[in-house]
């Protein structure tokens, strides 16, 4: 599967293997790496970006050290989405944390992203989610996955172009 926003903002490559339990997204910005850092650590601007444009999310918890953990709930509607996890590793360039939906609190995922420096104040993102079976990979994909990405990158462009990271 390959993904992609509209022309009006950069393009983000979303890929699962066919036979490997494994998503991996890739993602340039025009952004420095500190500022994608914080866009993913900061948690009243992860709130501003985060998932599709019909969700409003409010942070519940958040602690984005080594060993801290985190948890938001994302509303539209009525309806609730509430997600939780555990950051294991942060540090410069690198984010390893677990992700569950609480609507399947059986499926943890475990995720890594890089920001790799491109000179000139771009970066690349580089994601990759690693869960228990293709079935839960898929099953990932077909949620609405791919709109919350491109939504919530789209909204972080804006985001950084207006100097708010």
């Amino acid at each position: 599967m390959n993904a992609a926003t509209n022309t009006s903002h950069a393009q983000t490559s979303i890929e699962a293997a066919p036979d490997l339990p494994v998503i991996r997204l890739t993602r340039d910005f025009q952004a420095t790496p500190e500022q994608l850092q914080r866009a993913h650590t900061d948690p009243e601007l992860f709130a501003k970006w985060v998932g599709p444009d019909s969700l409003q999310t409010e942070i519940l918890r958040w602690n984005a050290t080594t060993g801290g953990n985190w948890a938001y709930v994302a509303r539209r509607d009525g309806e609730e989405f509430a997600f939780h996890g555990s950051f294991h590793d942060v540090r410069p360039g690198r984010i390893v944390q677990t992700f569950t939906f609480d609507g399947f609190p059986d499926g943890v995922s475990l995720e890594t992203l890089t920001f790799e420096d491109l000179g000139g104040g771009r970066t690349r993102l580089h994601g990759v989610s690693v869960v228990q079976s293709i079935e839960e990979r898929d099953a990932m994909l077909s949620s609405g996955m791919e709109v919350g990405v491109n939504e919530g990158y789209a909204k972080l462009d804006d985001l950084l172009g207006a100097g708010e990271v």
